[in-house]
């Protein structure tokens, strides 16, 4: 990937600001032609730089209050298909590959802890799934960001 220049930088952080910006809003506030907007957010886009544009939901709106993290010990060789069986639990938000001593960690959404305790049987229900270690998620501290990233700069190979 072709490193950001300080253009491409500027046009992130606004949006990083202010998601829903248009085009011709971010052409104004950076002082940029509308038609440099838009080309850069198409290198952007074909660089692979934006996550997904789809709105976050906040999961008790739908009645899941409490939020746990699950380290999953698995065998290894078991990997692709625990991965796809944990992709049918709806529950199931986000899970990450590890390594240390979990191998998988499952960020999952529930309704109580006799809903946890569900949830965690369907995910220790799965071939090759050895052990989990649950923790509840008390709160959020630091929600996930990029502008402190993006205010430092793009980083450079070898620095």
């Amino acid at each position: 990937m072709h490193p950001l220049d300080s253009t491409d930088t500027r046009l992130l952080m606004a949006l990083a600001k202010d998601p829903r910006r248009t085009v011709v809003a971010l052409a104004q506030k950076l002082g940029l032609s509308r038609n440099t907007v838009q080309a850069r957010m198409a290198q952007l886009e074909k660089k692979s730089v934006f996550l997904s544009f789809e709105r976050r939901i906040n999961p008790v709106a739908l009645g899941y209050p409490l939020m746990a993290f699950i380290h999953v010990h698995v065998q290894q060789q078991k990997l692709a298909a625990i991965t796809e069986q944990l992709a049918g639990i709806p529950e199931v938000l986000e899970a990450y590959g590890l390594t240390g001593q979990a191998d998988i960690l499952v960020r999952v959404v529930c309704a109580d802890a006799e809903d946890l305790f569900r949830i965690n049987g369907k995910i220790l229900g799965c071939d090759g799934v050895e052990r989990c270690d649950t923790s509840l998620a008390m709160g959020e501290l630091v929600p996930f960001r990029v502008e402190p990233l993006l205010e430092r700069g793009p980083r450079q190979p070898g620095g």
